[in-house]
């Protein structure tokens, strides 16, 4: 039976009732989105109509999932809020702070021990509060919760931005901050801004060496790292229901590197087929029972341009394998023409890793295609140029798969098998040579490929692909070898041609496993005690963050001018730093040191105006706040993109810095920054980033008036005695502004549970 089962069902005993109101309402047909939407108001059935884009709304998501990462931040600000147990059912997965180096064993067994202190404080935490706990090494997140929790038409929240993973069993599931989980769990309705309606039509089919993947890294090429903000992509057509459900995951779980605030698919028979393979036929015949609302009206996919706000169609018959990198995640490139590219850009066309996992392709279908290409190199007599690495996506996917010898298979080519976790996908990976800082090129199959993001190395260059084009490149060691046209040579001398990939998609046996790692909570938790070690440098309880002092702020130090790309990793990086995301003050010491100064083009280094020299970021500002200054950062296009790591906004709320002015936002950053009680702001004159000079004085105008809509002004005090003023857009509503004032949304709740 599935987990929360008596939850999903009363989910669906109203659907019907709360899918009827909603589209006498709006009195047209409703998308897929708009019913699930709709039919999760926090004050039930729908009584007005909602501006795309436009509208704040108070949602009641069905659960709230976190891993180890960000659950720690998430739990500390939870605990604050004087509840007994978690209001919806939340889990907490620990598959973040493992790192990947020999193998699954030896890595797990180090992981264990150099963050016990982390798990046992996590799992305490779950057991006191009635949440779900699943083990170091049960798996990653977004597979476990599409194995196990994820159901069609709920809606979800979780504390990673790839949450968004669960689409694929026809869910809104939704990447938040800490914050809002803390809401959530508190029993709090959760604000979403009404989100626009990007519609894809798959026509066609997939077939040879095309994969799911290869849609996502199309729709990023089209749309870029911020077409999709504010935006839900829905996918429908004939080539959406001819897709696995594991398939539809990875293409919803990529949805995050466009900025969309989530993706999905209508509820058909591959989903259908999942849950029963995975051992919940009740949810399967529940949701059978409401189908028809599990997917839009007719008229909606007949018609699409009538009801999306942008329509994008793409053929999967004639649809190439992909590509795209490095750097970013929207750089796409078809495989016929990587060589091509290659040359052009410079890019190292010798291949030194193949990575394959991760929680956009580690299925049992992926591995089992990437095997198949696998067996056949063995058979060929071929063996791989390049070093070859494996996540397996859950406990219960890698015991399947090693029962099925598909692990052996990876093995007789000498490729490593890590932990069912992250590793390498999230920087937790220690790469032999890394240090080094040479050029050089790896291919994997996960979702992300920033500078540094993988190895901490800036000049690899990285590039994202399926599961089975990386283990085709991996074999032949060449970025620009394609598999469709091109042979290899095998040890005999012999010109040999890998043929297409071929896959289960389940497993023929059936799922199997013998301990999944879940670990259940206490009935009764009040007795379960929670103990930090003030003396810990893994974890700190939080202390709230003051209120906003009633004026207008003035002196302000500009901290950094950010230039370019500046997402979550180069704001609080990943990798090494994972160890301390329970402790505040420790890891706000990788404040913002990825950006590149506007002012010298470094990284890390920054103008003191207290002292007129170059320093660390993160020293620089602690040296304001130990002055009692106020400061400023400076940001481009973006800003913020990437994970949905709330760190990235509660790093410079608890050094200091009070506002960010960026030309644009990344949707989920500039939610964080909002919970904190931080001010984000965007330049109404996006060419008035021109105008921010390294010594300026900044003073922010209109707060003690702060309103919706309302621009406030800033004056740029310049160093040689003139003055600019600039006027900085907002997004805030009027509950967001009353974040701002009492010093963050925690704030509030703790001050409405003393009355």
């Amino acid at each position: 039976m599935a987990f929360d089962i008596e939850m999903i069902k009363k989910v669906y005993s109203r659907y019907e009732e709360r899918v009827n109101a909603a589209r006498s309402l709006v009195n047209k047909p409703l998308t897929l989105s708009e019913k699930i939407l709709y039919t999760h108001l926090w004050d039930g059935n729908a009584t007005e109509t909602y501006d795309r884009g436009v509208s704040y709304v108070d949602f009641a998501p069905d659960r709230v999932a976190m891993q180890d990462a960000t659950a720690q931040m998430a739990l500390l600000q939870f605990m604050q809020a004087g509840r007994p147990q978690a209001a919806v059912p939340s889990t907490v997965h620990c598959d973040h702070l493992i790192q990947a180096k020999e193998g699954a064993q030896v890595d797990l067994q180090r992981a264990n021990t150099e963050s016990k202190e982390v798990f046992n404080f996590l799992g305490s935490v779950a057991n006191k509060y009635g949440i779900g706990f699943w083990k170091p090494g049960a798996g990653i997140i977004h597979q476990v919760v599409l194995e196990n929790y994820a159901f069609p038409g709920g809606m979800m929240i979780g504390t990673d931005s790839h949450t968004v993973n669960a689409g694929g069993l026809g869910m809104l599931a939704i990447g938040v901050g800490g914050a809002d989980a803390c809401d959530v769990m508190a029993g709090l309705p959760w604000e979403l801004k009404f989100p626009k309606l990007i519609g894809v039509k798959l026509t066609g089919k997939l077939s040879g060496w095309t994969s799911p993947k290869d849609v996502i890294l199309k729709v990023a090429g089209i749309l870029t790292v911020k077409g999709g903000t504010g935006a839900v992509v829905e996918y429908f057509g004939e080539g959406a229901q001819s897709m696995s459900c594991t398939g539809k995951g990875t293409i919803c779980n990529m949805g995050a590197e466009i900025g969309a605030t989530t993706s999905t698919f209508g509820y058909d028979e591959s989903m259908e087929r999942y849950l029963r393979a995975t051992g919940r036929a009740d949810v399967a015949d529940a949701a059978n029972a409401v189908k028809e609302h599990l997917t839009a009206d007719a008229e909606v996919y007949a018609n699409p341009e009538l009801y999306f706000d942008q329509l994008i169609e793409i053929n999967l018959s004639e649809l190439e394998p992909s590509l795209n990198g490095p750097f970013t995640p929207d750089l796409y490139t078809p495989v016929s023409r990587m060589r091509e590219e290659a040359a052009k850009n410079g890019w190292p066309t010798k291949v030194e890793w193949g990575l394959i996992g991760s929680c956009t392709n580690s299925s049992y279908e992926d591995l089992s295609r990437a095997a198949s290409i696998a067996k056949q190199a063995v058979d060929k007599g071929l063996v791989t140029k390049a070093e070859f690495g494996i996540n397996p996506g859950s406990e219960q996917v890698r015991y399947t798969a090693d029962r099925d010898g598909l692990l052996k298979t990876f093995e007789d080519l000498n490729a490593t098998i890590f932990t069912n976790a992250c590793g390498p996908c999230i920087g937790m990976w220690d790469r032999v040579g890394a240090e080094k800082q040479e050029k050089n090129t790896i291919v994997h199959s996960f979702n992300r490929n920033f500078a540094k993001r993988a190895d901490g190395n800036p000049n690899t260059f990285a590039f994202v692909a399926s599961p089975e084009i990386v283990a085709a490149i991996a074999i032949s060691g060449d970025l620009g070898f394609n598999p469709l046209t091109d042979t290899l040579t095998n040890a005999n001398g012999e010109q040999v041609k890998l043929d297409p990939p071929t896959g289960d998609e389940l497993p023929e046996k059936g799922f199997a496993v013998e301990d999944a790692g879940y670990q259940a909570p206490a009935e009764d938790g009040s007795a379960v005690a929670i103990d930090v070690d003030p003396n810990s440098d893994r974890l700190q309880l939080l202390e709230p963050f003051a209120a906003w002092e009633g004026t207008d702020l003035k002196g302000l130090r500009l901290l950094i001018k950010a230039k370019g790309k500046c997402t979550t990793d180069h704001i609080s990086m990943a990798g090494p730093w994972l160890k301390y995301r329970g402790h505040l003050d420790n890891i706000s010491n990788n404040m913002l040191i990825g950006a590149v100064n506007y002012f010298n083009e470094k990284t890390d280094s920054v103008k003191n105006q207290l002292t007129g020299e170059y320093g660390p970021v993160p020293a620089t500002q602690r040296a304001y706040k130990a002055a009692g200054i106020g400061s400023i950062v400076v940001g481009d296009e973006n800003y913020g993109e990437g994970s949905s790591r709330e760190h990235a906004a509660m790093e410079p709320r608890h050094l200091g810095v009070r506002a960010v002015l960026v030309k644009s936002f990344a949707r989920i950053h500039e939610t964080n920054l909002k919970k904190q009680g931080m001010l984000g702001l965007t330049f109404a004159d996006k060419d008035d980033y021109d105008k921010i000079q390294e010594d300026d004085v900044i003073d922010i105008l209109g707060l003690t008036t702060f309103t919706p809509g309302q621009p406030l002004t800033l004056v740029l005090h310049h160093a040689d005695g003139t003055e600019d003023q600039i006027l900085a857009n907002h997004t805030y509503n009027a509950q967001q502004i009353e974040w701002f004032k009492e010093g963050g949304a925690l704030n509030i709740i703790r001050k409405n549970q003393v009355k």
